[in-house]
C-alpha cells in the first residue's frame, strides 16, 4: 500500500473514530476519550515522522470542517492538543528506541505521553484564552481523565499491534515497498 493511500486510510479511520466518540455520551462536554488518536499511534509504527505530522494535520483539519468548529476556539484547542500530543509521542517514540525490533517503550507509554501532552496544552490554552486562573478547578479532572484514557487507548493499541494481521502485513509492506 503506497504511503498516500495509507495516510488517506488512517485519516478516514481518525474521522470514523471521532464520529463514534461523538456519539458516546460524556459526563462533561469537554471530556473526550481520544479514540481518533489510535490511528496516529499506529502511524508512528508505520510511517516516518513527517508523514505522521501530515496525518495529524489532516485529522485536525478534517475534524474541524466536519464538526463545524474550524473557525472557533474549539478548533484551536483541538489543534493545540493534537500537535502537542503528536510531538510528545514522536519524541518518546524515537528517543525511546521504539523503531528497533525490541522496543523499549510500548504503545501504552506512547499513548500516555500523548494524552498528558494534549491535556497540558489544552490547560495552557484554557488558562490564557478562556478561564484565566479558574483553570485550576478543572485541571485535576482533565489530568485524571487524561491518565485513564491515555492508558486505556494505549492498552488497546498495544494489543492491536500485537494481534492484528492487517497491522503486521502493512508494517511488513512499509518496510519493503514504501
Amino acid at each position: 500500500m503506497p504511503r498516500a493511500k495509507l495516510i488517506s486510510f488512517l485519516t478516514a479511520l481518525c474521522l470514523f473514530l471521532a464520529t463514534i466518540e461523538n456519539a458516546i455520551p460524556k459526563p462533561l462536554p469537554f471530556l473526550r476519550l481520544g479514540l481518533a488518536n489510535v490511528p496516529i499511534i499506529l502511524a508512528l509504527f508505520l510511517l516516518p515522522a513527517k508523514k505522521v505530522l501530515l496525518l495529524t494535520l489532516f485529522k485536525v483539519l478534517t475534524q474541524g470542517v466536519i464538526s463545524g468548529t474550524l473557525f472557533s476556539y474549539i478548533f484551536l484547542f483541538s489543534a493545540g492538543g493534537s500537535f502537542a500530543s503528536v510531538f510528545a509521542m514522536l519524541a518518546l517514540f524515537y528517543l525511546g528506541g521504539t523503531r528497533t525490533e525490541k522496543p523499549v517503550i510500548s504503545a501504552i507509554g506512547i499513548s500516555l505521553s500523548g494524552s498528558l501532552a494534549s491535556t497540558f496544552a489544552q490547560l495552557f490554552l484554557a488558562r490564557f484564552l478562556l478561564f484565566g486562573t479558574n483553570t485550576k478547578y478543572i485541571a485535576p479532572i482533565l489530568l485524571v481523565s487524561g491518565l485513564v484514557t491515555g492508558c486505556a487507548l494505549g492498552v488497546f493499541t498495544e494489543l492491536f499491534i500485537q494481534k492484528s494481521k492487517w497491522f503486521s502485513s502493512i508494517k511488513s509492506l512499509t518496510k519493503s515497498k514504501i
